[in-house]
């Protein structure tokens, strides 16, 4: 009987943030450990699935930077890196869209499908919803930068009750164009921002950002970022993530939270309970 009173205890505990997220939107960005584990996938899908429920509107953000790789070695496709952002070949990109947006995007929608939830596969190029530029040709090839998200579109997608799962794949502006390779962060920023999100949660393999002791840092302001990045604590594959919660608290989303994805139901766990998990990063 405790057991069951602890039970009930947890759900009380809980309703005020479920009252609170009620109806809005919050953007997801679902990589690292959590997009490859076999378990950490079903936990994923429930997790969607419960916020789905009771209320809140997910839209999912993925990337697929390993299995890009891995099947570009498989086809013995040569792929390099400046500056830890790969360049995209038009080689490239047709196997990046491959992977992306026709195996990684309809085993999430799938998966979510299967748990009972409404999910659909985009990428930016459904409906030109995304569209992009070179980031500088001449260094990444086909890498680009996002200059328009037509929000019109993923909102129609939410009020019809879906749950849209989104390919970072950007339309180029010429007739035949591939397309342009889009890093999963920036996108989900750019996506959050355009579509009015509350929230935006960045799943990683790292249990947030920590200082130089290595201990987390559980909330963060918009300044304390900068000084952090400028001394060097945040560094490496940290500094595009809390680059992108910068600019989506800049385009007007309430938080940006960057949480361990190897944490089973670590997105409950920052939704609903006070203590969150992870880092919060606030203007």
């Amino acid at each position: 009987m405790q057991k069951k009173i602890e039970t009930v205890k947890t759900l009380l505990d809980a309703l005020p943030f479920i009252k609170e997220f009620n109806k809005e939107i919050v953007v997801i960005k679902y990589g690292g450990s959590a997009q490859t584990s076999p378990q950490l996938k079903e936990k994923f899908a429930e997790d969607i699935l419960l916020m789905y429920l009771v209320g809140i509107k997910p839209v999912i953000i993925h990337g697929g930077g390993k299995k890009i790789t891995d099947m570009l070695d498989a086809l013995n496709i040569d792929t390099t890196f400046i500056e830890g952002q790969r360049v995209t070949t038009k080689e490239v990109m047709r196997i990046a869209e491959m992977i992306l947006s026709g195996e990684i995007n309809k085993e999430i929608v799938s998966l979510l499908n299967s748990h009972g939830a409404k999910a659909i596969g985009v990428s930016g190029k459904d409906a030109h919803f995304i569209s992009g530029e070179p980031k500088d040709f001449e260094k990444w090839g086909l890498t680009g930068n996002i200059t328009e998200v037509k929000a019109s579109v993923v909102h129609k997608l939410i009020d019809d009750k879906f749950i849209p799962v989104i390919a970072p794949i950007a339309a180029g502006s010429e007739l035949g164009h591939p397309g342009y390779n889009i890093n999963a962060d920036l996108a989900a920023s750019q996506v959050a921002k355009a579509i009015g999100a509350n929230k935006i949660i960045f799943l990683t393999d790292t249990p947030g950002v920590l200082n130089k002791d290595k201990e987390l840092l559980s909330s963060l302001t918009e300044d304390e970022v900068i000084a952090l990045k400028k001394d060097g604590t945040i560094h490496g594959g940290m500094v595009p993530k809390v680059d992108a919660c910068l600019e989506a608290i800049d385009g007007g989303v309430a938080k940006a939270h960057i949480i361990d994805g190897r944490l089973e139901h670590s997105m409950l766990l920052e939704l609903f309970t006070s203590a969150g998990v992870g880092t919060e990063i606030v203007k």
